[in-house]
Formats: C-alpha cells, structure tokens, sequence
C-alpha cells in the first residue's frame, strides 16, 4: 500500500536484485555503440597526458639543453642523443610541436567520438526504460492507480528516469576519467620516480575509503530527499488541478500553508544532505594541499640538494601539472558518489514499478469468443477494498438484450458492481460470468473489447473532438490520428456516434466543428457536453453491454431527453447497466435493482417497486416531491 501522498515508498520490495544492474542491462542491446564509446574515451584521457610529457621534453632539452632523454625519446618520437646546437635544439622543438598537435587533434576526434555514443546510448536507454515504464504502469490493474497518487506516477517517468539518464550520461564518463588519468598518471609518475610518485598517489585509497563512507552518511538523506520531492510534486499536482475548488471556497492561505509545509521538509532535508557534502569535499581539497606541500618540499630538496633520482627541471614541473589533474577527477569521487546515490533511488523506484506485477491476470489459455451475446451473471459476489466490504454476496441474472437500472444511496456499491464485469477489479469471493463463462477466463483485450463504460465524470484527452469520440474504435481512431487527410469513412463513424448520443448540434456549433480543440481534459467544454462526447466514444465501440454510470448527470432535462429516445434505439439490442441518480432515467428498464450497503435490498419493475413501497419507492417519492419543490419555485 502506497502512502497518502503516493511516495511510492513499498516499490522498492518489487526490485529483482540490484537497480543498477538492471539499469546497465538496458545499454546491453547497445553495447557496440558503447564500447567504441569507451574505448575512444580512453584514447580521449590518454591524449591529454601528452602536453605535459611535451612541456617537461621542451623545458629540459630545448630550453636548458639538458642531454635527459625522456619518455618521448624512450618511446622513439624524439631522438635520444644529446643536444649541443642551436639548430638541433629548433628541430627538435619543431618535434615537440609535431607531437603535440596530433596529441590534440586525436583528442578533438575521439572527445567527439566518446560523447556522441556515450551521450546517445545514454538516450537510447531513457527512451526505453520510459516507453516500457509507461507501457507497464499502462498494463497494471486499477487497484494500483487507486492507491497512486498521478504526482508520483509522473515523477518517477519523468524526474527519475531523466535523472537516470543524467547518469549514465555523465557519471559513466566520470568512470572512464577517474580509472584512465589515475592509472596513466600514476604510471607516469612512477616511471620518472617511485618515491614521489607513492606520496602523490598515497590520497588515493583515502579518498576511495572515505568515498565509501560518504555513500552510508548520504544514503539515508537521498532517500528521504526523493520521497519528500514526490509529495511535494502530487502536493503541487492536486493544487494546480483543483485550482477552481480553491477559487471557490478561498483557500488561498490554506493551501499555501500546505505547499509551505512540504517545501518546507524538503528545504530541511536538502540542506542537511549539502552539509555532509561540503564537509567531505572540504576534506578531499585539505587532503591533496598537503600532498601539493610534501611533494613541493622533497622533490624541491631532492634537486638542490643533488640527490641520487632527483627530478629534472622539466620533470618536476610535470609532477605538478599532473598533479592538479590526478585530483580533479579523485575530488569528482565524491561528486559521483552523490550522483550515484540519487540514481540508485531513482532506480529503485522505476525498477521497483517494472517489479509489480498486475493483479488481474489472464489464463495461460485465455477464452476468446467469437462473439459475446451479452448474458450477464453475478453468483454470490463479495469484494472490499483494503478489507472494508464494499459488496455482500450479491446475486444477479441479466439475460442478454435486457436493461437493468441500478439505484440506490450514494456509497451502495453500484458502480463497484459493474467495475467488476471488465475486470478493473476481482471478486475476493464469488463469479462473474458473461455468457456463462466466468470473466477471469476471458483474454481481457476481447472482453473489454464487447463492454463499454460510460462513466459520471469522463475523462477527455488533449485533442480534437474527433480524436476524443474515435477513441471507441481502434481502426476510426488510427485514422483520425495518424491520416495526413480525414478519412472520409472515419469521420462518418464519429458523425454518426455523435448523432446518436445527441451532441453532433452542439459540436457543429463549435469554432471548428469536429476539429475544435477541447483543451486538457476536455476542460473547454461543459459537463453535459463531455458525457455527450463520450456515450459517443462508448457508442462508436459497438459494445454488446454497455454501462452508464450517471452518465446523464450533468445534462439539462432537455438534453437528458433526447440522449434518452436514442439510448432506448441504441441498448435495443444491447444488454444495459444504467446507474442513475434521476430515478425518471431508469423507469422503464426491464429490470431496476435496488441497493444498500453493499447488497441488494430489492429488485424488479418500476411498477411493481412501487406497489411494494419500500426503499425504492421513498427515493422516487422523495425525488418526486423535489421535482415539485422545484417547479413552484421556477413558477413563482
């Protein structure tokens, strides 16, 4: 169970084995790309070490005429013998500069080589973990989005997998930097001497220690940073989409105390993380000055004093320039360590989404009818959520063809019953069946494909009407998305469901009739008009059970009217479930079933509910003398 805030804390105990591993198992479909990547990387590091070698060769042999032949001579690109004339000591800078500009030119070409597919793979891998990601949150049962809040569903697609990127990106690289200068640096050093050359290396395992110790001090506050970003991202979230609410009632100051509150956590947390790591980053840089100092005063000891193994002039101003190198990318540990910290949560969370495995599940051999007549059945159905009874051995029989009307209090368990028929949820006890085939035989792709729900509040997509009202038929909607032109015979399908469900007036009236934008959420059009829009989308599916769940709620009596005469043409042949809060809106079904708390208390026709006065006969009564009420008011 998630926690209020949808911190999606519990994920965590879905990851198989470690996150990191299993981020890396994404790059290897790309491991070509990734190993000329970091091998020219390599060759990038390694580059970079030659100007120095340059300079120390220029300072001794140009410079001072020094007969030392150095590591470019021991590698056969300068001559070793000694230098006594002007002219030699030019030619052999000239050398010096031969070396240097391939030095350079090699490093632009394999720096561009290294980032290109370093940096592409690294997309490649967001493009994938963020399209299966998706995909799989796409395919996990309703229970799941019940208990998630929307802000931490798009925190984890969009912040921890772009963070997750940022890492391989960046820190990868970081990798390759640290392993190819310590290592080529080191080698270097040792070669000119062994003595010098273990002082400037000593911080190392220090460093790699204290690196390891920095990853326990920060580890619990990255934690706790990542889930106190996730609350303050749905704390956001729920504001910014309950903006009109807030308006309403003047909430200003409440909800500021409450983003306040959460930033507030997350100010606290971040700074307390920012201690730890100028504490440690302090210590790194107070660690290499005093290296800096002992190798200043030895080696500087060593050359005036004649030592056996001192250091040329040139040498000696090498040492000093690799040293400013081999610490850059060692103080860069500590920097990765953070980042390394942050993606492992990040990758814990993304992993820990992969690692869930939906709750409503299809056979090895699923049913696949060839068509659905529509006989529905409830045998002794029980469910709950989170254990608090919602349904009670409920016991139903509905032939194909026939309506059946549901009423009863807000909080009865109606639209919880009909969730269950395409499986947004499962009975704890009891069967489903649809033409006397328990529902959790059916491939779920085939039975959803025969029910559609139209629900009190739809839900809009950004886009065209008809992009909204084709998204009832694969093929329609194919068309209306992807065609460079209309389709002539797409656009008749969404005309005609949009006929039938009385909103093709309403949407020809629109500034650009079927191809008018509706905003977020259908956020430009009125309440009546989205459920109009999608009893259409329902329709155009051409269900054998349809379910309206207060589907004409929002409309005007008028309105309510009209959808009324087409939906008796269009269930004709269907079987139908009408939730209704207007009992006027189910009196003539076939069949009306009366429920409360979580059973059913009464079934059968208007007519014969009436006769029998009991609870379904007080609601119409009630509503009945509301209706009244009302029109005395509008007369008076």
């Amino acid at each position: 169970m998630a926690d209020e805030h949808g911190g999606f804390e519990h994920v965590r105990e879905n990851v198989d084995g470690h996150p990191m591993r299993s981020l890396l198992a994404y790059a290897r479909p790309y491991w070509k790309r990734l190993t000329a990547g970091v091998l020219a990387s390599f060759c990038t590091r390694f580059a970079r070490l030659v100007p120095p070698i340059v300079v120390a060769a220029a300072i001794d042999r140009v410079v001072l005429g020094s007969g030392t032949p150095g590591l470019l001579a021991d590698a056969g690109l300068l001559p070793a013998a000694s230098i006594t004339t002007e002219a030699a000591r030019l030619a052999l800078l000239e050398r010096l500069v031969t070396v240097a500009v391939l030095a350079y030119l090699v490093r632009s070409v394999t720096r561009f080589a290294s980032r290109y597919l370093l940096q592409s793979t690294a997309q490649k891998v967001q493009r994938d973990l963020r399209d299966d990601t998706y995909d799989h949150l796409q395919h996990l049962s309703m229970d799941f989005f019940v208990d998630h809040q929307t802000g931490g569903m798009m925190s984890i697609l969009n912040s921890d997998i772009n963070r997750l990127e940022k890492f391989l990106n960046t820190e990868f690289r970081q990798l390759i930097r640290v392993i190819a200068t310590v290592g080529g640096i080191g080698a270097i050093l040792w070669l000119y001497s062994p003595k010098l050359a273990l002082i400037a290396l000593a911080p190392v395992p220090i460093i790699g220690l204290a690196s390891g110790r920095f990853l326990t001090w920060i580890e619990p506050r990255y934690t706790s940073i990542r889930e106190t970003v996730a609350r303050l991202n749905t704390r956001l979230e729920n504001n910014l989409g309950g903006a009109a609410v807030i308006k309403a009632f003047e909430r200003y100051d409440f909800e500021r105390e409450r983003v306040a509150a959460q930033s507030q956590a997350y100010h606290d947390e971040k700074v307390a993380a920012l201690r730890v790591r100028r504490a440690f980053f302090a210590g790194l840089r107070l660690l290499t000055g005093v290296v800096f100092v002992l190798v200043l005063y030895i080696g500087g000891t060593d050359i005036v004093t004649g030592a056996p193994g001192a250091l040329s002039a040139g040498a000696f101003a090498l040492f000093f320039l690799y040293l400013r190198r081999l610490y850059s990318p060692m103080r860069r540990v500590g920097k990765s360590a953070n980042k390394y910290q942050l993606a492992k949560s990040s990758a814990e969370r993304v992993f820990g989404v992969l690692g869930r495995e939906p709750t409503i599940t299809e056979p090895d051999d699923p049913y696949r009818p060839d068509s659905v007549e529509g006989d529905v059945a409830y045998d002794d159905v029980t469910f709950a959520y989170d254990e608090r009874p919602v349904l009670r051995d409920v016991s139903l029989d509905v032939p194909a063809g026939a309506t059946v009307g549901l009423a009863g209090t807000s909080g009865a368990g109606k639209s919880t019953l009909l969730k269950l028929l395409p499986r947004f949820h499962d009975p704890d006890r009891g069967a489903v069946r649809v033409d006397g085939t328990d529902v959790r035989e059916y491939d779920l792709a085939a039975l959803r494909s025969e029910i559609a729900v139209v629900e009190q509040n739809p839900y809009l997509f950004s886009g065209t009407v008809a992009e909204n009202i084709a998204y009832g038929d694969a093929d329609v909607l194919d068309a209306e998305w992807h065609g460079e032109d209309v389709d002539a015979d797409a656009r008749e399908a969404v005309v005609e469901a949009a006929t039938a469900a009385e909103a093709h007036a309403f949407i020809t009236d629109l500034p650009e009739g079927y191809d008018t934008l509706v905003g977020e959420r259908g956020v430009k059009l009125s309440g009546g008009q989205r459920q109009r829009l999608a009893i259409a989308r329902a329709l155009l599916n051409d269900p054998a059970i349809i379910v309206f769940d207060e589907a004409t709620s929002d409309v005007d009596t008028e309105t309510e009217e009209l959808i009324q005469e087409s939906l008796e043409r269009l269930i004709e042949d269907r079987t139908a479930f009408v939730i209704a809060h207007r009992l006027s809106t189910i009196r003539d079904a076939d069949r009306i079933v009366v429920m409360e708390d979580g059973r059913v208390t009464e079934t059968g026709t208007h007519e014969t509910l009436l006769a029998n006065a009991g609870g379904y006969a007080d609601l119409w009564e009630a509503q009945v003398d509301d209706d009244a009420a009302d029109a005395t008011v509008a007369d008076d």
